[in-house]
């Protein structure tokens, strides 16, 4: 089953945004994915639960202001 999640996400540079990139390319289970470093979000299209999604963009040390699931 696929899952629409959305988090807004500090990203000052696209250094930043590459960093977060990385994370989630190399989860198997990740469909589709849209960084915007001008909107400071993350649109993320998957089949994994959203707690895997929130921890591995944190892992990364950028600030997630908010998340939530879209669909």
């Amino acid at each position: 089953m696929s899952h629409q999640y959305h988090f807004d996400v500090t990203m000052s540079c696209s250094g930043c945004s590459g960093a977060v990139n990385r994370v989630l390319s190399k989860l198997d289970g990740v469909s589709k994915l849209d960084i915007s470093l001008e909107k400071q979000s993350v649109d993320v299209v998957t089949n994994l639960d959203y707690d895997t999604i929130y921890n591995t963009i944190a892992k990364t040390g950028k600030k997630i202001n908010d998340g939530k699931i879209v669909a």
